[in-house]
């Protein structure tokens, strides 16, 4: 049991290091990917700090929750 617990832990561990480790630029690329392949046109991506923007929609955070990346349309 003690064995299966360290497991579980590790790869939570692990799991939170990987997901802190993804470059803001890296993951809008990766979103804006997302919403070319959709079709949509007449947008805009940015990386603000968190909670800044408040006439956007948050679509990611990144730099371990201290930015968000906020889709604008228009």
């Amino acid at each position: 049991m003690k064995k299966l617990l360290l497991a579980v832990g590790l790869l939570s561990i692990a799991g939170t290091a990987l997901a802190a480790g993804k470059s803001c630029e890296e993951l809008k690329s990766e979103i804006a990917a997302k919403i070319d392949a959709k079709g949509a046109s007449g947008y805009s991506l940015e990386v603000v700090d968190k909670g800044t923007s408040t006439d956007a929609k948050v679509v990611g955070t990144c730099e371990g929750g201290t930015k968000e990346i906020v889709y604008k349309r228009g």
